[in-house]
């Protein structure tokens, strides 16, 4: 055990059922991988005999403290010395610096590759019958969280134009591709909420990488552009996207495949200011595309009409019910981000410096990455799917077993691990087609008057109305 504690990674990602060869699903992050990778990285602090944060020390509190309810750094060390305590070593200083100076030397670039590693390699052991029509389904859409309102954070990440200077907090934008089969994050770009090419599909362009030749990328009618369109066909992947309120549809026109069916051509517009001559000039003068009108008939909906954008073509290989129902699926998007931002709080940052919430980020987007691999490996035993397994309860019971899966004697690990995945598949979620919820509250929070001021100069005011 004091092995861990000097350097090794094997029991970091314990937890999270990461070393155990017997399980369902192969490791998604092998101790061998977190190695090279920091080797290619240069992480290297921490080698001193009695240096406390190493690495896999570091790596692990800084998880633990993105998917625990307290997220204070003092709890963070707090959970390090009982670690220690439990391993038959003495106890560090309970100060938080040097944590937090060794969070500092994590970079940013280790954590992203561990996290986008985790998640390809999860989606790549998803059997077929969890993939829609056997094929990888990428699912993309925004988010913007807040941060701490230090100068730093506000150079790099403005707040709201709509506020007073010191009345708001620095917002980033990500833009987040999540995979329908497993859930897993394979892609986040991240950017300022405001400026000139900030938006979302300019993050989305950022991210084209990410995507796999064969993959169908689904996204709102806001990611429904000729270029978007014609960038995600060369490399070699299927788009459905709802189709963008600007772009006039006629179903009398074009090749009609059925009722509320048909092909059209859309025609190139001129060049954009953000692309180069050289790649307008490599995207067709037109596209063939599908329209498919899809109707809404779920009482409590508010959309009556859906018309679907899509590359899919082949009528006789994909249906217009599969098209529908394909699309339906991007609302699981709206439910990961949620379970990001508000089962791991993620919502609100709490770094300083715009270089340590983009660090944040990626670390709450890893723990996330590893929950999901612990559903993927639940639902497997339960011959059910991952969507199917709470993300919620995911979270409490993988908490609730770090310590046991950490310091249990290697003899008892399996039965342990055995425990952790049939508890999590325990807890599923309901099976409610066509849910609908009023977006109103019952209970009253405790209410106080807005700051209008900056709070020095309030703070300043009351203390000069009570002299």
């Amino acid at each position: 055990m004091s092995s861990y504690c000097h350097g090794s990674f094997k029991n970091t990602l314990s937890s999270f059922l990461q070393d155990d060869q017997g399980l369902p699903f192969r490791s998604v992050l092998p101790e061998q991988q977190i190695e090279k990778l920091c080797a290619e990285e240069g992480v290297c602090f921490g080698q001193g005999k009695d240096d406390v944060y190493t690495p896999a020390v570091t790596l692990w509190a800084w998880l633990c403290q993105c998917l625990s309810a307290s997220k204070s750094c003092v709890a963070a060390v707090a959970r390090v010395i009982v670690l220690r305590v439990a391993m038959g070593l003495p106890p560090c200083s309970a100060a938080t610096g040097a944590f937090c100076k060794a969070r500092a030397k994590l970079p940013e670039r280790l954590l992203e590759r561990l996290t986008l590693l985790c998640g390809e390699a999860l989606e790549d052991q998803a059997p077929d019958c969890w993939r829609w029509k056997s094929r990888r389904v990428i699912l993309a859409d925004g988010v913007e969280c807040s941060m701490p309102d230090t100068p730093e954070n506000q150079q790099a990440y403005p707040q709201s134009g709509t506020q007073q200077p010191g009345l708001g907090f620095p917002l980033i934008r990500l833009v987040v591709l999540l995979c329908f089969a497993t859930a897993a994050v394979v892609g986040c770009a991240m950017g300022p909420h405001k400026g000139k090419e900030t938006g979302e599909t300019a993050l989305f362009r950022q991210l084209l990488g990410q995507v796999r030749k064969e993959d169908v990328v689904v996204a709102d009618r806001y990611y429904c552009s000729y270029f978007l369109v014609a960038l995600l066909l060369l490399c070699g992947a299927d788009v459905a996207f709802r189709l963008h309120q600007r772009r006039h549809y006629d179903f009398r026109r074009g090749k009609r495949l059925g009722k509320g069916d048909h092909v059209v051509t859309w025609h190139k517009p001129e060049r954009p200011e953000w692309m180069d001559e050289e790649t307008y000039a490599a995207i067709p003068d037109t596209l063939e595309m599908r329209e498919v009108r899809v109707q809404v008939s779920q009482p409590g909906y508010r959309t009556r009409q859906i018309i679907v954008a899509t590359s899919l073509k082949d009528a006789t290989v994909y249906s217009k019910k599969e098209i529908a129902e394909l699309y339906h699926h991007r609302w699981h998007v709206e439910l990961d981000i949620r379970a990001i931002k508000q089962t791991l709080q993620m919502d609100i940052l709490s770094c300083q410096t715009p270089e340590m919430v983009r660090k944040e980020v990626w670390m709450h987007l890893l723990g996330y990455n590893l929950v999901r691999a612990v559903m993927a490996q639940a639902a497997r035993k339960k011959r059910a799917k991952p969507r199917e397994v709470s993300f919620a309860g995911a979270v409490q019971t993988v908490n609730a077993f770090r310590w046991l899966l950490l310091l249990v004697e290697d003899q008892r690990l399996a039965m342990a691990a055995e425990a952790l995945l049939v508890a999590v598949g325990t807890h599923k979620v309901g099976d409610r087609p066509g849910r609908c919820e009023p977006r109103e509250k019952k209970r009253r929070p405790k209410s106080y008057p807005r700051l209008m001021k900056p709070r020095t100069q309030r703070r300043a005011e009351l203390l000069g109305k009570s002299a």
